[in-house]
């Protein structure tokens, strides 16, 4: 098997979720999408907005990524 510098791509099949959010909370994700729309000139719908809204929570969740370093 030859040598590749790239290495062999992670798994990328989209994993469908269904969630409820609170009226409250949907608003503010109905706003949010307004502002985004604003700030970049493009509109998103908030489906595709929210896993690049987890992501980057995640991602700044100090206390996870120490979690998830110890494993």
């Amino acid at each position: 098997m030859p040598e590749l510098k790239l290495a062999r791509l992670p798994d990328r099949t989209p994993v469908k979720l269904a969630i409820t959010v609170t009226p409250d909370l949907h608003q503010m994700l109905q706003e949010y999408a307004t502002l985004y729309a604003e700030a970049y000139g493009r509109e998103e719908p908030i489906a595709e907005l929210i896993p690049a809204m987890l992501a980057n929570f995640l991602d700044g969740d100090r206390g996870f990524a120490r979690s998830r370093n110890r494993s």
